[in-house]
């Protein structure tokens, strides 16, 4: 596509790493945000990237999962060398932690089918998982260990993709996206405050707000927001090593003390509030699994929107129109998926053929399946 323009709607994780592959494959790219880049849901998350824990099973997405947790090392090196920024990515692994014998079996049995595929992952009992982390509940039963699940920081990744997109070439400009410009049945820019951007190709990477892009041809409830609450906890010392989880939710350890808790997942529209219920539903999961966090101070609540989507996958590539390219509802593997969309989404905006079939991630599946 040489030195066409491409606008990229969004600038979270998404549109930002949209961006960087775009101008680093020459195009000339201009990223639309109505804030601070970054600011909704990739601040927000845990920077967890755990294939391995989060899927229900193999398939497709799966296998996307899979393919960007293995681009993370080398990413988390490039964004490092060209922004100065350290995303402290850790391979510390995941326990996901069982406190019932029902449980343990649906933990065994992930350890099951991902151990036929050769993925790495070990049941253990009480015993072994408390001696991997000693200050685990005693309450535990069991726990599968996922030692190739990994986590990031994901403020510093947000900062460090702003960077790194910038210091190649791309620009930033802030305001209200009204909507996509079409002209003769394709997109060939979009509105932005009444002003009107030309591009050759639009990218719309927008988040929980994609649907309401006029002109997206993203209808109105494909994408929702999925409101997620989070706590902050401050430890003098680590208490953790791993990613600790349960059915309920989760803990990432960071190396200075930090603790983050989450998460719930409401659909109560585009209400960011943070509520007593969320709060003591988190902080109850939290001392579950880590009884000892019970003296540890909260530091900082908040919430944020995932881009949720009836099926849980995400929309990748080509969109309704020529010209329109999508990349979101990412939904909780925003951050993991962060490389990989990236990639395809550039490969398919340069009309290069991309490395993953895109077939499970087009904007018509549905459809698709239906006939």
């Amino acid at each position: 596509m040489g030195t066409s323009d491409v606008l990229v709607v969004g600038g979270g994780v998404m549109g930002c790493g949209i961006a960087l592959r775009l101008r680093q494959a020459g195009a000339r790219v201009t990223v639309l945000e109505r804030s601070i880049p970054g600011a909704e849901a990739s601040s927000a998350a845990a920077g967890i990237l755990a294939p391995q824990w989060e899927s229900e099973g193999p398939g497709p997405f799966f296998e996307l999962c899979l393919r960007s947790r293995a681009l993370y090392g080398q990413f988390a090196t490039e964004l490092r060398e060209l922004s100065g920024v350290d995303i402290a990515y850790r391979p510390c692994g995941l326990l996901r932690v069982a406190f019932d014998e029902a449980d343990h079996h649906h933990v065994e049995s992930t350890v099951g089918w991902q151990h036929g595929m050769g993925l790495r992952a070990v049941l253990l009992d009480g015993k072994g998982a408390r001696e991997l982390e000693p200050r685990l509940s005693p309450e535990a039963v069991g726990a599968a260990h996922f030692p190739d699940d990994h986590q990031v920081d994901n403020r510093l990744l947000v900062r460090a993709l702003t960077m790194a997109a910038a210091r190649v070439g791309a620009t930033f400009r802030s305001g209200y996206v009204r909507g996509i410009v079409h002209e003769q049945g394709r997109a060939v820019g979009v509105d932005l405050d009444g002003e009107v951007l030309r591009a050759d190709a639009v990218v719309l990477a927008a988040g929980s707000w994609s649907s309401l892009v006029q002109g997206s041809g993203v209808a109105a409830q494909a994408v929702r927001p999925a409101r997620g609450q989070m706590v902050q906890l401050q430890t003098r010392l680590p208490l953790l090593e791993r990613i600790v989880t349960s059915a309920k939710g989760y803990l990432v350890p960071r190396a200075d003390g930090r603790v983050i808790a989450g998460s719930t997942m409401e659909h109560v529209g585009y209400d960011k509030q943070v509520t007593a219920a969320g709060l003591a539903r988190i902080l109850d999961m939290a001392l579950q699994l880590c009884p000892e966090l019970g003296s540890a101070p909260v530091m900082e609540t908040w919430a944020g929107f995932r881009p949720w989507t009836q099926d849980a996958l995400p929309y990748i590539g080509a969109g309704p129109v020529p010209g329109l390219f999508l990349a979101t509802g990412h939904f909780r593997n925003g951050i993991l998926l962060t490389p990989i969309t990236a990639k395809l989404v550039a490969q398919a905006v340069l009309g290069e053929k991309p490395s993953v079939d895109l077939t499970p991630f087009r904007y018509d599946r549905g459809a698709m399946a239906r006939g």
